[in-house]
């Protein structure tokens, strides 16, 4: 029986990663369908959850308002957005918003070719919210772990001995689009952590004094 499609997972990564991501791809012919982008470490996302602090905003459009915003993640990091008269609400945020500033966004990943042949990756922002330290600070803990499961995923399905095992149909297309070692993503789990310890044993010794 046929049931409604659900709204799709946000996942959860860090702008390295969702960086080097520029393959995007569909499931089905379905004019519809909803567009994947296909994450290094072997995950499709749809949609994405970022947390991190607003460095920049500016009105990029010519003939309206096209608002793009620059979010930084604990590894020095940048997220580009960015939203016009169809993301209403979060072109609202960016123009209200001063920077720096603890934001969560939710929205889509969206690629775009450049002249030279480069393909660039941004976010078209669905919500903008204003957060403080603390929920930056669980994101950060969330997303290494799930980007930890997700290179555990890709590294047990690749260390396969050729013995006729399935391997994860995402996992496939990541070795076949990108060339790429998963352990670069671990290295920003391990950087992105210890940025944490570093902000917390600063913000204790500002307690302390």
């Amino acid at each position: 029986m046929a049931t409604t499609p659900t709204r799709e997972v946000a996942r959860r990564v860090f702008a390295g990663e969702f960086n080097d991501a520029h393959y995007t791809f569909k499931e089905s012919d379905d004019e519809r369908a909803p567009v994947y982008l296909l994450l290094p470490t072997g995950e499709r996302a749809n949609r994405v959850f970022i947390v991190g602090t607003l460095m920049e905003t500016e009105d990029v459009g010519d003939d309206s308002e096209y608002w793009q915003g620059q979010v930084i993640d604990p590894n020095g990091d940048r997220y580009y957005m960015y939203a016009g008269q169809y993301q209403p609400d979060a072109a609202s945020m960016l123009r209200e918003l001063e920077p720096p500033a603890y934001i969560s966004v939710v929205g889509k990943p969206r690629t775009y070719e450049t002249d030279d042949g480069d393909v660039n990756v941004s976010v078209r922002p669905e919500s903008i919210t204003e957060v403080d330290a603390a929920t930056r600070d669980r994101w950060v803990v969330e997303t290494a772990e799930r980007t930890l499961e997700r290179i555990q995923h890709y590294q047990a399905e690749t260390d396969e001995d050729g013995d006729g095992a399935t391997v994860d149909e995402y996992v496939a297309m990541a070795q076949e689009e990108y060339d790429l070692p998963v352990e670069n993503y671990r290295r920003q789990v391990v950087e992105a952590l210890e940025s944490l310890e570093a902000e917390e044993g600063v913000a204790a010794e500002a307690g302390d004094a």
